[in-house]
């Protein structure tokens, strides 16, 4: 029964984002996957591809608090977790913790290599421990909480690189690409026409979310199946032909989680094959570092990542 559920409700998102978004229908599908596997995203792509529309029309569909913070060199700490504040209320000061943009459900970080690492490094609490610590005071963070974090691949000049702690994170590196002419076309025509202002109906709310969530870690996946995914992370260990580090136990587990979704979405109560292989390359496209061979034969990480399937 929750099958059907589940495959019904996240149609009607697909649809109505497809009503803002067009095409990027892999992305939409991948940003759903880390929403059941209640994990974080970092999107990359050149810049005007509808990454921030994408993901302010997501939260509208769920019905969840949508913050943005644009990431800068001088952005501090406490931009973004909050700050405590001298108030004067009935003749008495007292410090009032205000809370920063951290505290919604949807937080996207756009430009997050332009932030300074001690700022990189306030959001791995939260996106690891759901909850941000200021002075002795810890402030759990209201559940569904999702970072979705964007960065540009071009123009890397001021920026600093996430560290390999701050993009283990992540579940999935998803690549943000150009529209096809077709699809441009029809971009153009949504936003150039004197049509009204598309509206954008609420499809389910929180609960819901985490309901959808405890089915995805019920989804079976056979034993073989998990061998292979094992294999599959092993081989990013032991492939000094292409591999300098590969990833570590974190995304043996993203991959079998993401790979449930995946199933999820699909109308299936159980794995595939296919479904491993499809989510590989976002879950291991950031936790994997070439070694200079590689890189000397103009391979890219996903031109590694298919090697080690076919081997595994």
């Amino acid at each position: 029964m929750f099958l059907k559920q589940v495959k019904e409700k996240i149609d009607q998102v697909t649809d109505e984002l497809k009503k803002v978004i067009v095409g990027q229908d892999e992305v939409i599908k991948q940003i759903l996957v880390a929403i059941l596997c209640d994990s974080n995203v970092l999107l990359e792509g050149y810049p005007g591809l509808g990454k921030t529309t994408m993901i302010k029309t997501l939260s509208d569909l769920m019905d969840l608090r949508f913050s943005r913070i644009q990431s800068t060199p001088d952005l501090m700490p406490s931009d973004i977790t909050g700050t405590y504040v001298l108030e004067e209320e009935q003749g008495k000061r007292a410090f009032k913790f205000h809370k920063g943009p951290l505290f919604a459900n949807i937080v996207l970080v756009d430009e997050i290599n332009r932030a300074t690492p001690k700022t990189q490094s306030a959001l791995l609490e939260a996106m690891q421990e759901r909850q941000v610590t200021i002075g002795n005071n810890t402030f759990r963070l209201e559940a569904p909480f999702f970072v979705l974090a964007t960065q540009n691949p071009i123009e890397q000049e001021g920026t600093y690189p996430l560290p390999e702690a701050q993009t283990d994170r992540f579940l999935l590196k998803i690549n943000v690409r150009y529209p096809s002419f077709e699809e441009e076309e029809k971009i153009v025509d949504i936003y150039t026409s004197s049509q009204k202002k598309i509206e954008i109906r609420k499809i389910f709310d929180s609960s819901e979310i985490s309901i959808f969530q405890d089915y995805t870690r019920e989804v079976p996946i056979a034993r073989d199946l998990k061998k292979k995914v094992l294999k599959i992370i092993d081989k990013t260990r032991n492939y000094p032909n292409l591999i300098e580090y590969g990833a570590s136990p974190r995304a043996s587990i993203g991959l079998i989680m993401a790979s449930k979704a995946h199933a999820l979405i699909e109308g299936r109560n159980y794995v595939s094959r296919k479904d491993i292989e499809n989510l590989a390359y976002p879950v291991l496209r950031h936790r994997v570092i070439l070694n200079f061979e590689a890189e000397r034969k103009g391979m890219t990480k996903d031109d590694a990542i298919k090697e080690i399937i076919k081997k595994s």
